[in-house]
């Protein structure tokens, strides 16, 4: 039964047993939305102690294994005897306490946390199924470990931020901070709370809980989750801006993308008929240039601009790379990451390089890339919209009432919207390829940075966010300003169908504005606060509240499609 399965059937409680986990589920898991347990397994059990064995042997005898009966990184040539090798990995804790900056998002730690154990129950890493319980308990008791966010560089996993988890669960050192009911406590009495003692941990444990990428895969699916959204909410976005344009429907055709069969270009323009004109979504024809069925005017022109008649081959390179990367952090949240791995079936300690963040980074250098080309896309749209010369018609500035000279409409809205576009097209500089280090006695001469990657990519998600309401606004208004120049009200619903009605409608129920026939959703400039609703419409998505729901149906045909 897979994760999404489980969350349906017992929508409170998630068994983990080391098995593949979607992004879903460890978004749920974030938000805190349902509980996990260890599954009841006796094979689990088997395998786990089977590694733990092997380890004990391997250090009973002395044999050569990284991190275990040696020191770590580039004194890893300095022997570590059998009567050291528990004090070691407690040191291993210790002298990796040296996170800075400010805490990490606890969404962010609560994957972390859950991804480690899974990944733990793997029976690959040579842990005691106590530690996986403990990670677990904290959990369900969302008791979380302050993480700092600048402490790695996604080289041999994420080691400074997972030694904080793991110095909050084992308790070996008190140099920890639990947040728990919304107070910052020491790591001692969370222990407390949750009925714990201080735990040593065992020759290899220290090793298996820091060395691996789950933290920075543990902010990138976050950024999935949340990425796809403003993608499905930009799609919707577009369709209401594109109806107040008048756009043609002719480039989002079928017959067109059949030419040029690219996934996503073909996904992109069946999506925005669906939007624009339901009824037109399964059709195969070439659309018209007469009057659409919703009621918009004759085109002026023989053809669009750019922005609109190359949507399709615009964003739907953005879509498919969105799901390339959906994959690529799926993969690597259910991989086995640190070093050594166990191979019980040979009795094998195998030193390889599995904790490299290399696929994460590039993945996020890519996600803020594509989200800053989204936010070009609307920024021109925007552009359009405000300008008579562009916009077949529409007031300048997309102002309310006319009949006031001194009003303005939505010019300082755009320079709010202008003032956000550039910083999330320069979030989209890749970090990965420009910034090389040579940590810890070269030893780690190459680095994945995925947690710099990653912890960029939410900053750019959040700002997304915020570009989004102001984009809201603008495209609500423009149609409201459409109707009243092709049906003589201001009711933008009747140009529009059912998706982007729910959109339109979901937009004045958070700005507390009632659809109305005699005015649009801005009339004079002075009577509403746009900061208010921009406060409101950001925090919406941020919260994952109503606006979410209006985008299932396109979040559905995204999951189904790729």
């Amino acid at each position: 039964m897979s994760a999404v399965d489980q969350i349906k059937t017992q929508p409170h409680t998630l068994s983990l047993d080391g098995s593949a986990l979607d992004l879903d589920a460890v978004h749920q898991i974030s938000c805190q939305q349902i509980n996990l347990t260890v599954a009841q397994d006796q094979g689990l059990v088997d395998r786990m102690q089977s590694a733990c064995d092997l380890v004990d042997r391997a250090t009973r005898e002395g044999w050569s294994v990284y991190g275990v009966t040696t020191g770590f990184g580039g004194m890893a040539d300095v022997p570590v005897p059998y009567e050291m090798s528990a004090a070691s990995q407690n040191n291993l804790l210790a002298f990796l306490a040296t996170g800075a900056g400010d805490p990490v998002d606890r969404r962010h730690v609560r994957a972390a946390m859950a991804l480690r154990a899974n990944v733990l129950l793997q029976g690959h890493s040579g842990v005691r199924l106590e530690l996986v319980e403990r990670l677990i308990k904290f959990l369900n008791a969302d008791a979380i470990p302050v993480v700092r966010d600048l402490g790695s560089i996604g080289a041999s996993g994420d080691l400074v931020p997972l030694a904080t988890i793991a110095r909050a669960i084992t308790g070996q050192t008190d140099n920890s901070t639990v947040s728990l009911e919304g107070h910052s406590i020491s790591g001692a009495t969370a222990l407390s709370r949750l009925g714990l003692q201080p735990v040593e941990l065992l020759p290899k444990e220290g090793l298996a809980l820091v060395n691996g990428t789950s933290f920075s895969t543990a902010i990138a699916a976050n950024c999935v989750v949340e990425t796809k959204k403003l993608m499905a909410l930009s799609l919707s976005v577009n369709a209401l801006m594109m109806a107040a344009l008048n756009v043609q429907q002719q480039p989002f055709s079928a017959f067109v993308h059949k030419l040029k069969p690219h996934p996503g270009q073909r996904w992109t323009g069946q999506m925005m008929l669906r939007l624009l004109n339901e009824e037109r979504s399964n059709s195969s024809e070439p659309l018209s240039n007469g009057h659409s069925s919703n009621g918009a005017a004759k085109p002026t022109t023989v053809q669009d601009r750019y922005s609109l008649r190359c949507y399709p081959q615009y964003m739907g390179s953005v879509v498919e790379s969105m799901a390339r990367i959906d994959q690529t952090v799926t993969t690597e949240m259910n991989g086995v990451s640190d070093n050594p791995l166990i191979d019980t079936d040979h009795n094998t300690f195998c030193q390889s390089g599995n904790f490299l963040g290399q696929y994460v980074a590039l993945a996020m250098d890519d996600l803020r890339n594509h989200i800053g080309l989204m936010a070009k896309h609307l920024d021109v749209q925007i552009a359009s919209l405000v300008t008579p010369e562009f916009s077949n018609g529409l007031p300048p500035s997309l102002q309310g009432n006319p009949t006031l000279p001194y009003n303005m409409g939505l010019k300082g809205l755009q320079i709010t919207g202008n003032s956000i576009m550039p910083m999330l097209t320069w979030y989209g500089n890749p970090i990965v390829a420009h910034y090389p280090t040579h940590a810890e006695q070269f030893n780690q001469n190459i680095n994945g940075l995925s947690w710099g990657s990653a912890n960029l990519a939410w900053k750019s998600v959040g700002l997304f966010q915020k570009y989004l309401a102001t984009a809201l606004i603008f495209a609500v208004q423009a149609i409201d300003l459409r109707a009243k120049n092709l049906l003589g009200h201001y009711d933008g619903r009747k140009l529009l169908g059912g998706l982007t009605v729910a959109l339109y409608e979901r937009v004045y129920e958070i700005t507390a504005s009632d659809a109305r026939q005699d005015k649009p959703l801005v009339y004079d400039d002075g009577d509403q606060w746009l900061e208010q609703w921009l406060l409101r419409l950001s925090t919406d998505l941020e919260q994952d509240a109503g606006i979410a729901g209006c985008l299932a149906p396109i979040l559905k045909s995204f999951e189904e499609t790729f």
